[in-house]
């Protein structure tokens, strides 16, 4: 369970830091913008005022080569002045290309007047002009910069949250099939001993009780033999009674648990054919009644409901015992994940694993109340 809060602390502050760079970045580039916007409008001013400079001259022989440079300093900054009819008058840094043209100089207009207050320049004492102007090229590209870097960031956390996912589940699936492989062997010698002794004891007639139940708990175990050896090769899938398949579990599990755990079995039908394979499904159902029964503890109620929905078969697994916190609904089918003292929380990813890549159905808590009781779900399609 810790190593799961761990894994959402660690996404929790990947995702913070992401956002508070880019916080810091769009704050920076605001400060850097509207400093520049105030420089470029007084790089403005300065131009309108050589515009109305050069307009007042009147002795041809004044020096005038100041006054040009200050107006052809602007190289970067888009204007347009106007007069009070808003006429345009004159304009600088516009497309060359498109200035002929009416639609586009009334458009630039009104961007323009959209964007920055215009500069006022009195040409004498009743006649005004208007300078109006629009934020450069790289002041413009200035302001998307940081929503563009915030972009590249989370697109960068994204694919190497993807590539780490990928690369985790690789190696579960490798753990996984190593895991089922070597128990399945370790369990292969002890069970071939035992059926040898069992034979033994079947000579002896005073002995052939004792010989069968033997022989009815070694079977179990070339069962759960069957099982592990199957993880990590494609089970093969036949038509099966899910029904048939669900009692055998059902009556394997009564008869080892308390009396005062009462189970019921509500089945729609008693012959619903689906496509599975019984020993690993089988390992499912136990999985999840188990599970069931420590939840209650030495008392409740146990309930399996089979639906057939014509193209999906619906399995309910319903106790009557602690319930699951609702953050915890997913969380619980991780690897490692576990509320009990005991155990490795593995029962549940091979529940998942089972269900959802071999059998290619669904598996999750359809509801679950604290101290209430929890229900999970089991969809198989019918035809796969």
């Amino acid at each position: 369970m810790n190593i799961y809060n761990n894994k959402k602390i660690l996404k929790f502050i990947l995702l913070l830091s992401a956002i508070t760079i880019g916080l810091i970045s769009i704050l920076y580039t605001t400060t850097l913008v509207n400093k520049l916007s105030k420089e470029e409008r007084k790089k403005v001013e300065l131009w309108a005022e050589g515009m109305k400079e050069l307009s007042d001259v009147t002795d041809l022989n004044q020096n005038v080569g100041f006054i040009f440079k200050v107006i052809e300093n602007n190289e970067t900054v888009p204007v347009i002045v106007t007069d009070s009819t808003n006429k345009i008058l004159f304009h600088r840094n516009l497309d060359s290309t498109k200035v002929d043209e009416k639609n586009y100089m009334i458009n630039k207009l009104n961007v323009m007047k959209n964007e920055n207050k215009p500069i006022k320049i009195k040409i004498t004492a009743d006649v005004y002009q208007y300078v109006y102007y629009e934020n450069s090229i790289l002041l413009k590209h200035l302001f998307y910069y940081p929503f563009i870097q915030i972009g590249v960031i989370f697109l960068f956390i994204l694919v190497s949250y993807i590539a780490f996912s990928s690369s985790r589940k690789a190696e579960q699936n490798q753990v996984w099939v190593g895991l089922s492989k070597e128990t399945a062997h370790q369990l292969g010698t002890p069970t071939s001993s035992l059926l040898a002794w069992i034979e033994l004891l079947k000579t002896k007639k005073e002995s052939s009780e004792i010989a069968l139940e033997i022989e009815k708990d070694v079977k179990r175990l070339e069962l759960i033999t069957e099982r592990f050896s199957k993880i990590g090769s494609q089970p093969v899938l036949n038509p099966n009674n899910i029904v048939e398949t669900t009692n055998l579990a059902l009556d394997y599990i009564e008869k080892r648990i308390s009396k005062k755990i009462q189970v019921s079995r509500n089945f729609s039908q008693n012959n619903i054919i689906a496509k599975i394979n019984a020993p690993l499904f089988e390992w499912v159902l136990e999985n999840l009644c188990k599970n069931a029964i420590d939840a209650m503890g030495s008392e409740g109620k146990l309930s399996v409901t089979i639906i057939d929905n014509n193209q999906f078969v619906y399995i309910d697994i319903t106790d009557t015992g602690k319930g699951i916190s609702k953050k915890n609904f997913k969380t619980i089918f991780n690897p490692g994940f576990t509320t009990k003292k005991r155990g490795w929380g593995l029962g549940l990813s091979l529940t998942k694993r089972i269900v959802e890549e071999y059998h290619k159905g669904k598996i999750f808590v359809k509801r679950s109340e604290i101290n209430i009781g929890t229900t999970f779900r089991i969809v198989l399609a019918k035809k796969i």
